[in-house]
């Protein structure tokens, strides 16, 4: 299937999943989660498939939402009807990734921020140039981590550092996040594209049901209630997007000047 937004490109075993709007950094638009959600489902869940690997066009992983694309207008009060859009485009990709029986591994080769981090965190194994950097920059706009950040990231870093993301939405280097547990291996720009080639290609050479038994036991004893916490990020984001705070946030954003933040 042919895609504007995603790049899907099957050898062998190996899927290669690329985000491919490299002009915004391959920032999240409906079409794009949607063409992601097609992909997961569908082509990488094939059972020729054995090891997915997932990295980003251009400069970038994913800079997140794109906000000047705005959501889809709730039908009740036309404010953004940021539930639906987490419901139906952002959590199946993620949600779908975790229980994709199968090695999902991130080639993060540039920044990787809000839902851009979120989707590498749901990856299997990440690894990051030198250049790359994470952030849960949800709190500069007025918002919260989703996409499953509220459960990936304290698994990974433990409850300060969560914290410290959440609250605070600094850069994570790539350096720092190979400390802090966020990610696998760091490479040499020059080298991630060779390395994260030849460990997809090491898995999917790999006991496929191996890798699926482990899988599916490490996700329920890390993220047992994944699905739930999903559900809580969707409720808590969609009336934190209804804040006069959020509107000053993206007003800010796209204005390119520091948010003045009422708290209301």
């Amino acid at each position: 299937m042919s895609y504007e937004t995603v790049i899907w490109e099957q050898s062998g075993g190996v899927g290669r999943l690329t985000l491919n709007r490299p002009d915004s950094l391959n920032a999240w638009t409906a079409e794009f989660g949607e063409e992601l959600k097609q992909v997961v489902e569908g082509e990488a869940a094939d059972d020729s498939v054995r090891a997915v690997l997932v990295t980003g066009a251009g400069r970038g992983f994913s800079s997140g939402a794109d906000l000047k694309a705005g959501f889809d207008p709730h039908p009740d009060d036309g404010k953004p009807d940021v539930k639906k859009e987490l419901h139906g485009v952002y959590h199946p990709v993620i949600a779908g990734i975790r229980r994709l029986p199968k090695p999902v591994v991130a080639a993060v080769n540039g920044p990787a921020v809000g839902i851009g981090a979120s989707l590498a965190f749901a990856c299997d194994l990440v690894l990051a140039a030198e250049s790359a950097y994470f952030g849960l920059a949800f709190v500069n706009i007025g918002l919260m981590p989703d996409g499953g950040s509220t459960l990936f990231v304290p698994a990974a870093v433990g409850k300060a550092r969560a914290f410290q993301m959440a609250l605070l939405g600094e850069r994570v280097s790539a350096k720092q996040a190979l400390e802090w547990g966020l990610v696998n291996y760091v490479y040499p720009d020059d080298r991630l594209t060779g390395e994260a080639g030849a460990l997809v290609e090491r898995l999917a050479a790999g006991p496929t049901r191996s890798y699926a038994g482990s899988k599916q036991a490490l996700n329920q004893m890390i993220y047992p209630n994944m699905d739930e916490q999903l559900d809580l990020e969707a409720e808590l984001q969609h009336t934190l997007a209804r804040t006069d705070d959020f509107v000053e946030g993206v007003s800010a954003f796209v204005e390119k000047r520091p948010p003045a933040f009422s708290g209301a």
